[in-house]
């Protein structure tokens, strides 16, 4: 199975647009299919970063009883659109921060570095914004439920406090692990840990996420449902929209622009198992081509990684059954 690790992708796929800077908006990297070019390639904010002995370390002054934890973070701005992608370490005292990666990232947002650049908004796991890749697992920084960093604790005295920790989504408390954090593996990079998601939530839109209905009800109130036919939806409607499932989908990697992906997939999904959709042949006749289902190779990735604890495979699989025996 690919590791997610490291997977800041380098193919022709990721290029910046090439255009007459307005702003510092316009140096974002989009995707293309168009043949890469040596200044694309030299411009690419989707290069390998660079090597631990070109980064820099930031550390706040190590106090008393101190426990100092180290986060190597993927740094680019698009600023500098010729400068390669480092990761910036920076090392806190862990009794001053929150329990959560994110609340480490506002930590050194707000009090040592503020140029760093990320997503987030509800500290919920509710909306989604702040979805990265941490320690090789794609997950939300504030909540991740189902996320198992990749450090192995079992060897020091409080293991057990530790891989706890890590299934609620806290900071690690093992100071010898050092953290790493990057943006959604095989994106664009907007900037920093920010990745550009239009084209997922072009293919969202392609799907029609909302009820299709001609008949009104009897009595002109609510479309009803039965408690069994509500309980279909359930494991579908909770999805977040985050795309930690889609980025970590080696068939989305490298077939984007045809292939949904998983949490679309989902999505739709929802709309077919919804009793009171009156599309659904429709929906089914989006999905009948060689791309934009039938891409899914049952990796199952995406059902490993969910921050909600979904399945998306499940999803994808019930498609693939509706299809071939309707």
């Amino acid at each position: 199975m690919p590791a997610l690790g490291h997977a800041i992708r380098t193919s022709s796929r990721f290029l910046p647009v090439l255009r007459t800077p307005l702003s510092s908006i316009s140096a974002r990297t989009y995707a293309t299919v168009e043949p890469i070019s040596k200044l694309g390639e030299s411009m690419s904010a989707t290069q390998p970063p660079k090597s631990p002995k070109e980064t820099s370390n930031i550390s706040e002054p190590a106090s008393e009883n101190a426990k100092m934890k180290t986060f190597h973070i993927y740094r680019w701005s698009p600023d500098h659109p010729t400068e390669k992608p480092r990761m910036q370490s920076y090392t806190l005292d862990l009794n001053k921060t929150g329990p959560m990666v994110l609340d480490a990232l506002i930590r050194i947002k707000n009090e040592v570095d503020p140029t760093l650049t990320f997503r987030r908004s509800c500290r919920e796991g509710i909306c989604g914004s702040c979805a990265m890749n941490i320690d090789g697992v794609n997950t939300l920084a504030c909540l991740c439920t189902n996320a198992l960093f990749s450090c192995v604790l079992k060897q020091t005295e409080d293991w057990l406090t530790d891989i706890w920790s890590e299934r609620i989504g806290r900071i690690p408390s093992s100071t010898s692990h050092e953290a790493r954090i990057y943006p959604l593996p095989h994106t664009y990079v907007v900037k920093d840990l920010v990745p550009d998601l239009t084209q997922f939530y072009k293919q969202y839109k392609s799907i029609k996420p909302y009820l299709q209905r001609e008949t009104k009800s009897e009595d002109g109130l609510e479309n009803r449902q039965s408690p069994a036919e509500r309980k279909k939806l359930d494991g579908l409607y909770e999805c977040i929209l985050c795309a930690c499932c889609s980025t970590s989908c080696p068939s989305y990697w490298w077939n984007s622009e045809t292939y949904l992906g998983p949490a679309v997939l989902l999505q739709s999904y929802r709309w077919l198992a919804d009793s009171r959709d009156e599309h659904k042949a429709e929906r089914k006749a989006m999905l009948d081509n060689s791309m934009s289902l039938y891409r899914c190779h049952t990796i199952l990735n995406c059902s490993r990684t969910c921050p909600k604890g979904l399945n998306p495979g499940k999803a994808i699989a019930e498609i693939k059954k509706s299809m071939a025996f309707t």
